[in-house]
């Protein structure tokens, strides 16, 4: 309790008994002395008072500045107290939510309408340092869960930018018009112009959902204990990447699925290049000075290159009479060349051939957005599972994905 509440309590006590002493008609010396008393200390009590809202004045300030300064460190720290293991229990049991994590879940209710337990971002980043509590007397020792394997995250290592929206749509304006400089012909003409400034709107809506399900049985929720937190994380956080990469480039705009870089291609203007040809280094250091004509790369650095992996095995044979391949060539003039074959689908045709895709950042401005709205919804199925005493998850979440400039991003096709 605060000092100056404290001390209000006290007045309000002292004025009570001096208003029953001042009532008597005929008080005693005993009750006078108090009656001093009593006003010596309220008077002393006034004082005291007015300093501690001083004092507490100044603690509000200097917490209101801490609050206001918070850095994106102690926002970490914060969201790396949020238990998942809280939440299933939660669900599962009508366990009640306690520390960091009642106090991020309060605060995300607050923001948005959830159905289930509101589940921040950060929660489903794989935490390191964490382990089984051990020591319980137990006949068998159940070993960490092995987890299921989930292709990797290609989506940022292609550049894309992941926006997290709160509430409606977001749109990014992209400069489409043609305005040139010009000379003056002679000394009284004019200079060309005017042209006029013109955008693009690149809109994220949200209008896609993605949705995972987990069945949790009893036997699962009493063997794993606190090891069942990182395995449900780092399960839906594959979950996740892997259907979200699969959007961004494979996204069919149908059934649900948003729009994704190949099937929108047309609509967003992108360079689509034939090469219909064995993939090779030439093909590649083609597509980047075109990159660099636009000037949206100032060279092969800068440049980010998504192949599936059958592309690495067909240039990964050594030139006739050198000591290297195609894909030495091309791996040491590119920034960044990912391999994925989820992002890209199979090579198709006789013969086969697949597809290649090229990025850059420039400007500072990103090729990719990805834009996901609030946070995980988690909602538990209370019947489906209740006869065997298991727990159904669904987590919710919603997404969309769009270009910056189209410059910025090339097609490969036919590359066999």
């Amino acid at each position: 309790m605060l000092t100056s509440k404290k001390i209000e309590l006290r007045r309000s006590d002292i004025r009570q008994s001096l208003a029953e002493l001042a009532a008597n008609d005929n008080p005693s010396e005993d009750e006078t002395r108090k009656m001093g008393e009593l006003d010596l200390e309220y008077r002393s009590a006034e004082t005291r008072y007015r300093a501690a809202l001083i004092s507490e004045d100044t603690e509000r300030r200097e917490a209101g500045v801490e609050l206001e300064t918070r850095s994106d460190k102690e926002w970490s720290e914060l969201m790396a107290g949020f238990e998942m293991r809280q939440v299933a229990l939660a669900l599962d049991e009508g366990a009640t939510l306690t520390g960091r994590t009642q106090e991020i879940v309060t605060e995300l209710r607050s923001q948005g309408g959830y159905r289930g337990i509101p589940v921040p971002w950060e929660s489903l980043e794989m935490r390191a340092g964490e382990t089984v509590a051990a020591g319980t007397p137990d006949p068998i020792r159940t070993a960490p869960i092995i987890d299921r394997l989930f292709a990797g995250s290609v989506a940022s290592q292609m550049g894309a930018s992941m926006i997290n929206v709160g509430v409606g749509e977001m749109e990014y304006p992209v400069t489409s018009s043609a305005v040139t400089a010009g000379w003056a012909a002679s000394e009284t003409g004019n200079v060309p112009g005017p042209s006029a400034y013109t955008t693009l709107d690149r809109p994220l809506a949200p209008d896609n959902t993605l949705g995972i399900q987990m069945r949790i049985t009893r036997k699962t929720l009493k063997q794993s204990g606190a090891g069942l937190e990182q395995a449900v994380r780092r399960d839906m956080n594959g979950a996740i990447s892997e259907s979200l990469d699969k959007a961004v480039f494979q996204g069919s705009g149908s059934a649900g699925e948003p729009t994704g870089l190949l099937a929108g291609a047309s609509g967003w203007s992108i360079t689509e290049t034939a090469i219909d040809a064995a993939a090779s280094y030439a093909a590649f250091r083609a597509a980047v000075v075109r990159f660099m004509t636009a000037n949206a790369a100032t060279g092969g650095g800068a440049v980010n290159l998504l192949l599936r992996p059958e592309i690495f095995d067909s240039m990964d044979e050594l030139i006739s009479g050198l000591a290297i391949s195609e894909w030495d060539r091309l791996v040491s003039k590119v920034g960044k060349v990912v391999l994925s074959s989820n992002a890209l689908a199979a090579p198709t045709g006789d013969p086969l051939a697949s597809l290649g895709v090229m990025t850059t950042s420039s400007g500072g401005v990103a090729p990719i957005f990805v834009g996901t709205w609030g946070a995980v919804d988690m909602i538990r199925d209370p019947y489906a599972d209740a006869q065997s005493g298991g727990l159904r998850l669904t987590a919710l979440t919603t997404m969309d994905v769009t270009v910056s400039r189209s410059v910025q991003t090339e097609i490969l096709t036919g590359l066999q």
